[in-house]
């Protein structure tokens, strides 16, 4: 949601002029660029055990911080006030700490200053807003939502009688967001965030077994409709009956087909991280070095896009203030971008990607994922479970480990099938997949022509935690290790 630009010089107190003073007051010390960057949070959250109201309630998160960069060197403060004296104490300690302390002019250095490059001076324009808003959560009581939820755990138990126990929750925020450069660049907007989870526990024989599932978007109150419920109940019942059934397979070196959707974390996490410019300017990705080389298939093209309409992951402007875009990572197998910050970006003497992003106005930006995601080929994803004689078929992951450096990963699965002759034979589960990001990319053999950019509620922690998404198309890859029995 984009508000006239008044809006938010009112909700933090400012005037373009003493934005101005400020960013003068943080160069006093020397720096070749600065910025500010204001944000105010309204937050909620809901939570049911078993129909029983378990938490709920509001607060707000309100503040600034102050960047200064000085060729490699970055002095960042905030205050959790934006009163005019405490943002010139900000820009004055950010000023300091890249200065060491000193005043007056200090020389700049050639490598690594912010080049102006593209201006991105433009006001933000509503009528490209990539998150509007209908209702605004700040709008609604807590109370509203309380017989939803507990529809959603009704619709759960009606679809099973195993069912134990469910629990259900809403969490919501709204961030109004203002940011002002050394550059002239003046941008802001007002970005939603609404999610819905639930959590399935089912009993047979002693044994138990749970599912959850997370539906999470850029919106406002407007998410909260019957048709999101019934998808939710019957998502997350789903596929039960196959978890009490499943085993751990044999483990060894085999081929593995990766559903299509949520399997697109392994991709974020394998290989995405790795294309990330803070770790190629220092040297620590397996990916230094490889822009504008092969590095797999010509069948396959890795992008990270931001301009996704209403999607957990986009955004209208990084936390930089510059646009989000669509950003070719590999195309047509062939390196082409990495991620860029305006840091990065100076570094290597290109223009930023839209890439720079912060968990709130207490950190500063550094290079971050939006929605990352393989696009389509020409593959059937029945002809793909076809072509394996013996592998494993996965589609649900959780705590995977990476090494940005070497590129080795470790992912575990918690459900699947074992391929047998070109056939989904018996569920699986609890088994681990290890590889190497590059290898595993450089032997995909083949790419379905079914993306789906999974609506989970998916958070990347990198330093700090931002929300991402991902996606995949159903994909095989020739020789993955699977720990099993």
């Amino acid at each position: 949601m984009i508000n006239p630009k008044r809006y938010y010089l009112d909700t933090f107190s400012v005037a373009e002029e003493s934005l101005a003073e400020a960013l003068k007051q943080a160069l006093s010390g020397g720096g070749s660029y600065a910025d500010l960057y204001f944000e105010y949070t309204t937050y909620g959250s809901l939570s049911l055990r078993d129909g029983a109201v378990t938490s709920g309630g509001k607060h707000t998160d309100y503040g600034v911080g102050v960047r200064v960069l000085d060729g490699e060197k970055t002095g960042y403060a905030y205050c959790e006030s934006v009163t005019p004296r405490d943002i010139l104490s900000s820009a004055k300690a950010a000023s300091n700490i890249v200065s060491g302390g000193h005043s007056g002019s200090v020389e700049v250095p050639a490598t690594g200053t912010i080049r102006a490059g593209r201006l991105f001076r433009g006001e933000p324009n509503p009528a490209a807003d990539r998150y509007p808003v209908q209702t605004s959560w700040r709008d609604v009581s807590m109370d509203r939502h309380l017989p939803l939820l507990l529809s959603l755990e009704e619709k759960v138990r009606a679809r099973r009688n195993d069912v134990v126990k469910v629990l259900a929750s809403l969490s919501f925020s709204v961030s109004d967001i203002l940011m002002y450069n050394s550059l002239g660049e003046l941008k802001y907007d007002t970005r939603p965030m609404g999610t819905v989870s639930v959590t399935v526990i089912c009993s047979r024989n002693g044994i138990a077994e749970n599912k959850t599932v997370s539906k999470s978007f850029r919106t406002g109150v407007e998410l909260l409709r019957e048709e999101l419920i019934d998808k939710l109940a019957e998502e997350v019942t789903s596929g039960i009956d196959q978890r009490f059934e499943a085993v751990r397979p044999k483990g060894g070196t085999m081929s593995v087909v990766m559903g299509a959707g949520a399997s697109g974390i392994l991709l974020h996490e394998a290989i995405g991280h790795a294309f990330e410019a803070d770790f190629i300017r220092k040297g620590q990705s397996i990916f230094t070095g490889r822009l504008g080389q092969r590095v797999c298939s010509e069948s396959i093209s890795v992008v990270d896009d931001g301009t996704i309409r209403g999607c957990r992951g986009s955004l209208n402007f990084d936390d930089e203030g510059v646009p989000a875009q669509k950003t070719y990572m590999v195309e047509h197998g062939i390196l082409t971008s990495f991620l860029h910050d305006r840091i990065s970006a100076a570094h290597f003497d290109t223009a930023p990607t839209g890439n720079g992003r912060r968990e709130s106005f207490r950190y500063a930006p550094i290079p971050r994922m939006r929605t990352t995601y393989m696009e389509s080929a020409d593959a059937a994803p029945g002809d793909i479970i076809a072509s394996v004689g013996k592998g494993i078929y996965v589609d649900e992951f959780s705590n995977g480990q990476v090494k940005i450096g070497e590129g080795d990963f470790t992912f575990f699965v918690k459900s699947g099938f074992l391929i047998e002759d070109g056939h989904l034979t018996r569920p699986i589960k609890d088994i681990n997949i290890i590889g190497n990001g590059p290898e595993a990319l450089s032997d995909i053999r083949a790419v379905g022509n079914d993306l789906k950019v999974d609506e989970g509620a998916w958070t990347c922690g990198k330093e700090q935690s931002v929300p991402v998404s991902c996606g995949i198309p159903t994909v095989l890859v020739g020789k993955l290790t699977v720990g099993g029995e």
